[in-house]
């Protein structure tokens, strides 16, 4: 427990001090107890079923393969039950690739010729779900195989939280702000690392990338526009991901319009009520006059998609739906089919700082799960496709 003293000041300066200390040291502390010993995350085992399923094939099919020898046993076996880590499962796509007569059956990410595909999830309202809905897509992406590079852009570092990373507790590591300073810039590839999730890396950010800002407003000049640094860090590491995915500050901010620049498709969350559609338009009206603007600088914009992301959907509320639907009417197929449900399942867990797919399914009512799991993964579903659409697969 945190001893708790009595606040003396009345002056604000002190007050605003006094606060902040005393938040960070209680979340210090949290952060610190829920990571011990070693203050990293783990990932939970999964069950035989959920493997096959992640894998595309038939329990009987991982049997044959387990006996042939093809597959090597996952260490833990509890009852004669098979649970896998997703290390063994990430593994397994590589053995079952090279086995298999349709390539890209186990692997299915880029190919001879396929562009890297970079994302960016971007609104200045906060609340619409930006780092809920990209670490989402970063695990079922993840899971499906794709090499998956998360890049926070974000001097909050909500996504590098996620990912087992803690801005709170300070860590010695490069940041994605080192990689595109204007002074001295490091190789994008010392900023990124690994992730307890296989197949997903990360590109953190901490407080300091706020500084992007004010150092694009005094150095940017046509020898180095702001608009080229994310663009040029991610081209340095290009050859080595399938998906790179991006989220955004909720302010439309010189890291948020470089992040446009680098961007091959982008996705704008939105929460279906009437003050985040007015304000979602407000954002997008500057994004449209900014956009503008670097393109006459010579920033060579072109998305393969351009969507709407429906999040915190709840399927029984009336006046939601309403306004889902006159999204819809409005912007039709430029609205994405599935939406991400209002869920206490993945409320809970982002809480942990984790992603539904994180959680252990017997810790939570079995359809509060399985509604907030296949929200989750028919928006994957639905981007996955998109991916396949922009590498000409569709």
């Amino acid at each position: 427990m945190i001893p708790v003293t009595p606040i003396v000041t009345n002056r604000p300066s002190e007050l605003a001090t006094d606060i902040s200390e005393r938040l960070t040291t209680a979340i210090r502390e949290h952060l610190l107890s829920a990571f011990a010993p070693d203050n990293t995350k783990s990932l939970r085992l999964f069950s035989a079923p959920e493997a096959a399923e992640l894998l595309g094939v038939s329990g009987q099919f991982m049997r044959k393969v387990h006996g042939e020898g093809t597959l090597p046993e996952p260490q833990e076996i509890r009852a004669g039950r098979r649970y896998y880590t997703a290390r063994d499962i990430w593994n397994a796509r590589q053995i079952l690739e090279q086995t298999s007569r349709k390539k890209g059956r186990y692997l299915p990410g880029r190919r001879d010729g396929d562009k890297l595909q970079v994302w960016q999830l971007m609104n200045f309202k906060g609340g619409s779900s930006k780092s809920t809905t990209t670490i989402h897509l970063a695990h079922f992406l993840a899971l499906q195989g794709y090499k998956v590079l998360a890049v926070d852009l974000d001097p909050q570092g909500s996504l590098t939280s996620m990912c087992g990373i803690s801005p709170e507790i300070e860590f010695d590591g490069l940041t994605v702000y080192d990689a595109i300073r204007y002074d001295d810039p490091v190789p994008f590839a010392d900023t990124i690392v690994e992730t307890y999730f296989p197949g997903l890396s990360l590109a953190p950010s901490r407080l300091l990338l706020s500084e992007f800002e004010t150092e694009s407003a005094v150095n940017s000049s046509p020898d180095q526009p702001f608009f080229t640094r994310i663009r040029s860090a991610l081209a340095q590491v290009e050859d080595q991901y399938d998906v790179v995915l991006m989220d955004s500050p909720p302010q439309l901010g010189f890291l948020t319009i470089s992040g446009m620049a680098a961007a091959t498709s982008l996705i704008v969350p939105l929460t279906p009520s009437m003050l985040d559609v007015s304000s979602t338009a407000q954002f997008l009206e500057l994004a449209g006059a900014y956009m503008g603007v670097i393109e006459e600088a010579g920033a060579e914009l072109q998305y393969d998609h351009f969507k709407f992301l429906i999040t915190r959907d709840e399927p029984t509320d009336v006046p939601s739906q309403q306004l889902t639907s006159f999204m819809r009417a409005l912007f039709q197929d430029r609205v994405m089919g599935a939406t991400a449900l209002k869920s206490t399942a993945i409320s809970d867990a982002t809480m942990l700082k984790q992603s539904i797919y994180e959680v252990v399914k017997s810790e939570m009512t079995r359809a509060t799960y399985d509604r907030a799991k296949n929200s989750m993964d028919a928006v994957g579903k639905e981007v996955e496709a998109m991916i396949h659409q922009s590498w000409g697969r569709n």
